[in-house]
């Protein structure tokens, strides 16, 4: 009995808890997530992502101050003069002379319930849902977003996001014979939260750079309160 307790002691030990609730020490605590297949009504949404990403000068440092442009009317964007800048806007363009202007998109909404457990505002938030495949889990599809928030201390909220793709791009043959209703591991990472005092948190394994040009390219989108972004 001492040798089988001894035993189930040291496996404990050895194998990781896992916990979808749990988040690296993140000030953003998740209490649920889920997705849907789901319909929006995109403007230009042919011109995603075909634009290269920007230089980083400068302006181009701080979210906030990027997300809420308060230049008045006719104020030249400094991005305009960069080699990347004039690059963009020849791409946007040509891209946007052949691109249908509305239209419905048929995609997927990603939702997660988070509450902020720190004494700051929460001003934007990085996260990203990710489905593992049992069969192989070197297999990881991860859908990622960037939303601009208002989350004070103690508050909680729901954030959606709305992508294109689906649960997985890849999939294993063995997860395919599976007939479980849902075949692959859920899990909900929030990479990193920006607070309106300039303050950062950040898991230590997410990178940045990583997603810089997608960041980039929703920068020069239009940006309304609690409105979040695929990156």
């Amino acid at each position: 009995m001492k040798i089988l307790l001894l035993l189930s002691l040291l496996l404990s030990l050895l194998i990781p808890f896992q916990d979808p609730t749990t988040n690296d020490g993140s000030p953003l605590t998740v209490s649920s997530f889920k997705w849907s297949r789901a319909r929006r009504t995109v403007e230009t949404a042919a011109v995603e992502g075909t634009t290269p990403a920007r230089a980083m000068i400068p302006q181009n440092r701080n979210f906030a101050r990027n997300a809420r442009a308060n230049d008045p009317h006719g104020v030249r964007d400094p991005n305009a003069d960069t080699l990347d800048g004039r690059s963009a806007a020849l791409e946007k363009s040509v891209a946007e002379s052949r691109a249908a202007k509305t239209g419905p998109l048929d995609g997927f909404a990603y939702r997660v319930k988070v509450k902020n457990v720190s004494e700051k505002i929460v001003e934007a938030v990085f996260w990203e849902y990710q489905f593992r495949d049992p069969a192989n889990p070197d297999l990881v599809a991860r859908r990622q977003f960037l939303c601009v928030v208002n989350i004070g201390a103690g508050k909680g909220k729901e954030l959606e996001g709305f992508s294109l793709s689906g649960p997985s791009d890849v999939v294993d043959v063995k997860t395919l014979a599976d007939n479980s209703a849902n075949p692959f591991k859920e899990n909900v990472l929030i990479n990193r939260v920006e607070y309106t005092d300039g303050s950062v948190s950040q898991r230590k394994t997410w990178n940045m750079a990583e997603v810089k040009g997608s960041y980039d390219r929703v920068l020069r989108e239009q940006w309304l309160p609690g409105m979040c972004k695929s990156l």
